[in-house]
């Protein structure tokens, strides 16, 4: 029987290196005015799915609000006093009705608010793990850039009138929930938009990956991707 000859296949190992990316810039009225040519280090890093979760993991881990909280039976009033004597009754040995194996005692091995849930995770990695959500958003056109964005009166009747108008006239904001991403304290836009449901606004010096997950759609001006680099100054490698 002749002999098989069995090729080798030998993977080559290529390093992909951030991708440069340059998205259309918006005006208020979804009218594209100009574009602009995004760091390649923030918007254009390779996906690591495994160190994004490690991050929001532990973000939300963070987050949580011990709520929970049960009595154990030192912790309930009464039962100071031995129900009855130790022997001679032919009932069972009991020191304190409070026992866990009474009714209306304390609990055995319940939630109590001393847990902790914290955890620690670097600081470069959670600014890498940031850069990543950013790179995902812009390589997925769920980053809408826009010229400016303000408002003379805290109206939700016309920041819901300028979404709608984004929504019509571009055509990769389609519904769904929108993170305003501002480039500074802005009132009249945060009383605007918090009675708009799906819709929230945060700082660009307080973006986390958490918060990005969250919302489908990043709209921001263009000034905010200044603050970003300003912010967040530390090349991801």
């Amino acid at each position: 029987m002749p002999s098989i000859r069995r090729k080798k296949i030998v993977k080559s190992k290529k390093t992909e290196k951030p991708v440069d990316l340059e998205l259309p810039v918006y005006d208020m009225e979804g009218k594209e005015v100009s574009s602009v040519k995004l760091e390649k280090e923030i918007f254009g890093l390779k996906i690591n799915q495994d160190l994004i979760h490690q991050v929001t993991v532990s973000q939300s881990a963070n987050r949580r609000r011990i709520i929970a909280h049960t009595k154990d039976r030192g912790d309930v009033r009464g039962g100071g006093k031995k129900p009855w004597r130790q022997k001679g009754t032919g009932r069972a040995r009991h020191g304190s009705i409070r026992s866990p194996l009474w009714r209306g005692g304390g609990v055995t091995f319940g939630p109590r608010k001393e847990r902790v849930f914290k955890k620690e995770i670097p600081k470069k990695i959670r600014r890498l793990a940031l850069f990543m959500v950013l790179s995902a958003k812009a390589q997925s056109n769920f980053l809408i850039l826009l010229d400016k964005l303000k408002l003379e009166q805290p109206k939700t009747k016309i920041m819901a009138q300028i979404v709608k108008n984004l929504r019509a006239k571009i055509a990769n904001f389609k519904e769904g929930t929108v993170l305003i991403v501002l480039p500074e304290m802005d009132k009249n836009l945060i009383l605007a938009t918090r009675n708009l449901r799906n819709i929230k606004t945060i700082q660009a010096k307080d973006l986390n990956a958490l918060d990005l997950l969250s919302f489908k759609y990043l709209l921001t001006p263009k000034d905010s991707i200044k603050i970003i680099k300003e912010t967040f100054n530390t090349r991801a490698k």
